[in-house]
């Protein structure tokens, strides 16, 4: 299972996984308002991969199967002083 990873212009970290590259048919207007001008970043085969960096390669073929697409974001960023305060002393 081939498919091509677009990053966006708009939001750091963000990536949008379609079936074939440069096909954005299936994805919701809205979605390609608020990701931007997709730029293109590589084509994997998602067949010959156990695991991928930062997404479930399960939920990326699923995506891909039901909807067309999948879009990763950026974890949540950590709240530093949080993790200081529960880290140092009291």
């Amino acid at each position: 299972m081939l498919c091509a990873i677009y990053r966006s212009n708009k939001r750091d970290q963000t990536y949008l996984y379609v079936e074939k590259k440069d096909d954005f048919s299936r994805i919701p207007e809205e979605l390609m308002q608020g990701f931007g001008k997709p730029q293109f970043s590589m084509v994997i085969n998602l067949g010959l991969r156990e695991k991928l960096a930062t997404a479930d390669i399960e939920k990326v073929k699923q995506s891909l199967n039901e909807q067309g697409y999948y879009l990763q974001v950026p974890p949540p960023m950590e709240n530093l002083l949080n993790m200081h305060l529960e880290n140092g002393e009291k």
